[in-house]
């Protein structure tokens, strides 16, 4: 394996010194933090520590409208969606939480063919997905680390008349410098890996056996992945595991070292709640839950922290919760998901299967129906990784929030691909509807593009971007 060259250092103590020192509740600190998070430059440790003290009723709505603005400055009012695809529940790991834990009995393994793989990707393309994120347990089949190349190569084979996977992200375990290197070849788009706990007892607890209880190997994956010049990359807690204010300073002393040695930070975050899971194994689950209203806060926290990343939503949460953390921050959820193997060629989610509960039950067309309703634009937007804007070049437009000048246009392009082609008539109603509203509120220079690139997908014409 190669080793990273350098390791990550959270150091706990600067973490649980900065909390203490700003554990005063300081109204009028508070709000001179968030005045700073508006001019999109991100906050420091001190910053984030101090708005997670926040509990007055009014505060708490400033930091809520804060994030609603730092948000659509940046990205519009544009929501990328994308299912996740499952293709081995297959795991050497023991972790407490995890139904997919190597000594679970009660959940059935199963790892797809590649044929299996294809005819989940078929279900997906026909619902209109454009996106997935490729996901697997810590063990493979017969053919190793080569079922997950190969697995991406059936994926992007895999077409429907016009529609396809336009893009693979991918979450599987830690890898070295050279399968990176062939993930890379492979043309995904972001590679993501969470630590579940930055917090070193808590991860030594829950993770009691196989190749994720190595802390070092897993915290330092994303430094190798980068050093085979896989540029997006996406971060995340199990929040749920520890006490969550420790692991969104922890998260940012992480993406401190990943800015100081790459200059660039992570892609997207995910903030994944700890959910009920067949055969776990812990005395306390969760050991340190999160409220509604504390979950609330981190994704508008994390908005004001690193307001140039995606915050990725998934369907654990219930439809109202996605509601709400829509005009908090975050830009990407997950739809009509399934978490285990199959699951969309066998329709229902199957507990026995699943590697956790879900919130969200509801089909893609519902949730689309859902986000337009409430005049976000659902995007099966790719431009970006099809034109190179990855990475540094991406940040360089994200940061001064010069991205939605692409995202809308193409939110509108792909979202109008997806009226036309998959949309039941009750939502295709409402999507043209919110198609009109926003032409008429951009400015006049994005409605010409757009309208253009309208008449393209309108005429017969797919995959239209700028």
């Amino acid at each position: 394996m190669n080793k990273s060259t350098q390791t990550v250092n959270i150091d706990e103590q600067k973490i649980w010194d900065v909390l203490k020192s700003s554990s005063l509740k300081d109204a009028s600190r508070v709000r001179d933090v968030l005045a700073k998070s508006r001019r999109l430059k991100g906050l420091d440790m001190h910053d984030v520590a101090s708005l997670s003290t926040i509990s007055d009723p009014q505060l708490l709505a400033e930091l809520f409208d804060t994030a609603k603005s730092v948000k659509e400055e940046i990205y519009g009012k544009r929501l990328v969606l994308f299912a996740p695809l499952y293709v081995s529940n297959l795991c050497g790991n023991e972790c407490l939480y995890c139904a997919f834990r190597a000594k679970n009995k009660a959940v059935i393994r199963r790892a797809l063919t590649q044929q299996e793989i294809a005819n989940e990707v078929e279900i997906l393309v026909k619902q209109g997905h454009k996106r997935v994120l490729l996901v697997a347990g810590e063990s493979y089949p017969r053919e190793g680390f080569d079922y997950i190349l190969k697995s991406i190569d059936t994926v992007y084979a895999t077409k429907i008349g016009s529609g396809e996977i336009r893009r693979v992200n991918v979450n599987v375990a830690p890898l070295s410098v050279d399968e990176f290197k062939q993930l890379k070849a492979r043309h995904i788009g972001t590679y993501q890996i969470f630590q579940e706990t930055y917090h070193h007892e808590t991860y030594n607890k829950v993770h009691v056996a196989g190749k994720k209880k190595d802390y070092d190997w897993r915290i330092t994956a994303l430094d190798r992945a980068m050093e085979a010049k896989i540029d997006d990359v996406g971060i995340g807690v199990l929040f749920g595991l520890a006490d969550w204010r420790f692991e969104i300073l922890a998260m940012m002393q992480h993406i401190a070292h990943l800015e100081a040695k790459f200059g660039v930070g992570p892609h997207t975050i995910s903030v994944p709640r700890l959910e009920p899971a067949t055969g776990s194994d812990m005395s306390v689950h969760p050991p340190q839950p999160v409220s509604d209203i504390d979950f609330r806060k981190i994704v508008a926290i994390l908005r004001l922290a690193v307001p140039y990343t995606g915050i990725i939503m998934s369907t654990r949460e219930t439809p109202n919760m996605r509601r709400e953390t829509f005009a908090l921050g975050v830009s990407q959820i997950s739809a009509g998901s399934r978490t285990n193997p199959g699951g969309y060629a066998e329709g229902q989610a199957e507990a026995e299967l699943e590697q956790f509960s879900l919130g969200d039950h509801r089909s893609l067309d519902e949730v689309i129906c859902d986000v337009a309703s409430l005049g976000y634009i659902p995007s099966f937007c790719t431009a970006c990784y099809r034109l190179g804007r990855t990475g540094a070049d991406f940040m360089d437009l994200a940061k001064p929030g010069k991205i939605k000048e692409h995202c809308d246009p193409n939110a509108i392009s792909t979202f109008m691909e997806y009226l036309i082609d998959y949309a039941s008539p009750q939502t295709k109603k409402t999507g043209e509807k919110l198609i009109d509203t926003i032409l008429s509120q951009i400015n006049e220079k994005a409605a010409r593009l757009t309208k253009a690139m309208l008449e393209k997908v309108r005429a017969g014409q797919r995959d239209v971007y700028c």
